[in-house]
């Protein structure tokens, strides 16, 4: 039996929380097409862009209040935590646990939970949501997602200038997700409650170094396309003028650890949507022209 025809029964409202991200905008599109009722929350509504029919409505993760009207005959929530304090999250889920039923969680793969304190910022942010969630009493699913492929979307503009990709830890081996995948995942947890209480890895069907990354791009558009070293203390500086410093260490102390551990291959993508997850070489085919001067 297909996805279409297990969900006729099993139909509730769905907020999607980040539903103009990577991931979110996936989601709410799949929703869409098996017209399950979808409502998503956005910042601003005007540039959403999302599928007709769905239901846009305007919410901020930092002022919790403005939720409650927003989750009237809410089932199940899709959350992406976006880049906000972590101290704001218990009053945003004490909302959520008092109007649905079960959270499905975008989380990383990199969460430890033998460890009290993860090792780097960006997991300890997912272990501490996960615990509030876990705490709250409310139904949950986690999706520990390993690296996006849509993060490499970084690139494109050195690609396009000069076909030279200037990073470091060439060497670093991930094991990159398309968002398509997740999304994937996260609408069978959003319509099935048998995945409650369900903390599933996910990850792409293969784990390339980030040199082949690149190699795989420039097969993709028809250009020779060169890796070019550099060094984590040059990279730290220029990463240093967007993001804050503890989020730029977590990022290097990461790929310097994929370097000497590659990021893990698991089938769960496979194991729960019945076709194996997209390859990173795929995920370039789709997003092809934001690599094409």
């Amino acid at each position: 039996m297909g996805l279409e025809e297990t969900v006729e029964d099993k139909r509730g409202l769905v907020l999607v929380i980040g539903a103009t991200g990577n991931v979110g905008r996936n989601v709410v599109s799949r929703l869409s097409e098996l017209n399950v009722p979808v409502r998503a929350l956005v910042h601003n509504p005007d540039n959403a862009d999302l599928p007709h029919g769905v239901e846009i409505v305007c919410g901020d993760l930092s002022e919790p209040e403005t939720l409650e009207r927003d989750l009237d005959g809410v089932k199940t929530v899709f959350l992406v935590w976006p880049a906000l304090p972590v101290g704001l999250a218990p009053a945003v889920i004490e909302v959520l646990k008092r109007r649905v039923s079960r959270i499905v969680y975008l989380s990383s793969m990199g969460v430890r939970e033998e460890r009290v304190q993860q090792v780097d910022p960006i997991n300890e942010f997912h272990a501490s949501i996960e615990r509030l969630i876990e705490h709250s009493g409310i139904g949950w699913t986690f999706l520990r997602a390993s690296g996006f492929a849509s993060n490499t979307l970084n690139w494109s503009q050195q690609i396009r200038s000069d076909s030279v990709v200037r990073w470091p830890y060439g060497e670093a081996t991930r094991s990159l997700i398309h968002e398509r995948d997740i999304a994937e995942v996260a609408v069978r947890a959003l319509i099935d409650d048998k995945h409650s209480g369900a903390k599933y890895v996910l990850t792409g069907p293969q784990a390339l170094t980030q040199i082949e990354q690149v190699q795989t791009i420039g097969q993709v558009i028809g250009r020779q396309l060169r890796y070019e070293e550099v060094s984590p203390e040059v990279m730290r500086q220029q990463f240093l003028i967007h993001m804050p410093s503890q989020m730029v260490d977590g990022m290097l102390n990461a790929w310097a650890e994929f370097v000497r551990t590659p990021e893990p291959v698991t089938h769960t993508v496979e194991e729960i949507i019945g076709r194996p997850a997209h390859t990173y070489r795929e995920w370039v085919s789709d997003h092809a022209g934001a690599f094409r001067a």
